[in-house]
C-alpha cells in the first residue's frame, strides 16, 4: 500500500480488506458455542463491511461506468447483496441464540467475503487505477466522506492539503469527467443537475404535501400534487403564515416559529384524522450552512396505509 498516498480511495479499500482479514483471523480463534460475547463483538465489526460495499456501489462503480466499464455494477453488486443476505442470516441466528447454527453459517459468509476481496484486489482495483485519473480519485474521496468507512479512524484527506483549509462540502467539489447529459439550462444542487421542469415534476409527484415558509414568515412555495390532503391556491403565495391557519391553531404555529428561530427546536410533529384517513403533519426548521434560520418546511402525509405494513416485501407484486 506504500505506492498509494494516505487517504487515496484504493489505499482505503485495501486497508479495510486488511482489517477484515485480521478480524477473520481473530474470530476464527473463538468457539461461538463457548465464547459467544467475543464472537458477537467481532461479527458486528465484520458486518461494518456494508460501508465498504456502499462506497463501491455509489462512488466507484459510477466512475467506472462513465469510462464504459459497467460489469462491476451489473455483477459485483449482486455479490454484495448475496453477502448482505448471509450477514443478515448470521445476525438472526445470533439473536436467536442458536450458536450451533452460527458455527455452520459463518464459514460460508467468510468464504464469500474472502473471494470478493480477492476479486477486488486482482481485477476491480487494478483496472480502476488504469481507467481513472487523479482528479476522479480526489472527487471520489470527497464523496466517500458522506458514506463513511469501516475503519476505526477517518482516513486522511486526499490529496493531503498543503495548508489547513476550511471544510468544503462534497457537493462543492468540482467534479471531473463528462456527464452523459448537457448541463445547460440545469441548476447544480447539492448532488446532481436538474432543469426547473424536472424539479417541478418531482414536487408534483411527491406523495405528500409540502409548503415552504421563508424566514420572514411568508409562504413562498407549495407543491401542486394531484391528491393534496389540504386545499391550497395561488393566493397563499406571499401571505403571512399566521393568516393561513384557523384562529384556534395560530398560537401553536407562532410558538413553533418562535422556537425554530431561537434554535431550541428543529421538528414539530402532529397526527390527526382527516376525512377518514390518518394524517401526519411535520414541521422542520430550515437552516443554512451557517445554521442561520431560513424558514419552515411543512410536510403532510397520509400514513393510513403505511401504518398497516408488516414484514418485508422484496418482490414486485404487480402480477
Amino acid at each position: 500500500m506504500k505506492q498509494f498516498e494516505p487517504g487515496h480511495p484504493v489505499r482505503v479499500y485495501l486497508e479495510e480488506n486488511r482489517l477484515l482479514r485480521a478480524l477473520f483471523a481473530e474470530i476464527n480463534q473463538l468457539d461461538p458455542l463457548t465464547e459467544r460475547e467475543g464472537f458477537e463483538r467481532l461479527f458486528q465489526q465484520i458486518a461494518g463491511v456494508e460501508l465498504h460495499y456502499v462506497r463501491k456501489e455509489n462512488q466507484l462503480f459510477p466512475c467506472l461506468e462513465r469510462h464504459g466499464w459497467d460489469s462491476p455494477s451489473k455483477n459485483m453488486w449482486a455479490f454484495h447483496d448475496d453477502i448482505r443476505a448471509r450477514i443478515k442470516e448470521v445476525r438472526l441466528v445470533l439473536e436467536a441464540g442458536d450458536m450451533q447454527q452460527v458455527a455452520l453459517l459463518f464459514p460460508l459468509l467468510q468464504d464469500e467475503m474472502t473471494r470478493l476481496m480477492s476479486v477486488e484486489e486482482t481485477r476491480l482495483l487494478p483496472n480502476a487505477l488504469q481507467l481513472l485519473d487523479k482528479s476522479e480519485w480526489q472527487a471520489m474521496r470527497a464523496g466517500d466522506e458522506e458514506i463513511g468507512w469501516m475503519l476505526n479512524e477517518t482516513p486522511p484527506p486526499y490529496p493531503a492539503p498543503v495548508e489547513e483549509e476550511a471544510y468544503v462540502h462534497p457537493s462543492q467539489v468540482e467534479r471531473s469527467g463528462e456527464l452523459p447529459f448537457a448541463t445547460e439550462n440545469r441548476f447544480h444542487y447539492d448532488e446532481g443537475y436538474m432543469t426547473p421542469e424536472q424539479v417541478n415534476l418531482i414536487f408534483r409527484h411527491l406523495p405528500l404535501d409540502i409548503t415552504y415558509v421563508d424566514e420572514n414568515d411568508r409562504v413562498v412555495f407549495y407543491n401542486r400534487g394531484e391528491d393534496r390532503l389540504f386545499p391550497r391556491s395561488a393566493g397563499i403565495i406571499g401571505r403571512e403564515v399566521r393568516y393561513c391557519h384557523p384562529p384556534k391553531s395560530v398560537d401553536t404555529v407562532l410558538r413553533i416559529l418562535e422556537e425554530f428561530k431561537r434554535g431550541t427546536k428543529d421538528v414539530a410533529d402532529f397526527r390527526l384524522h382527516v376525512k377518514g384517513r390518518f394524517v401526519q403533519i411535520r414541521y422542520f426548521a430550515v437552516r443554512d450552512e451557517a445554521k442561520n434560520y431560513r424558514g419552515v418546511l411543512e410536510m403532510s402525509q397520509d400514513i393510513t396505509d403505511i401504518k398497516t405494513l408488516e414484514g418485508e416485501q422484496r418482490l414486485l407484486d404487480w402480477d
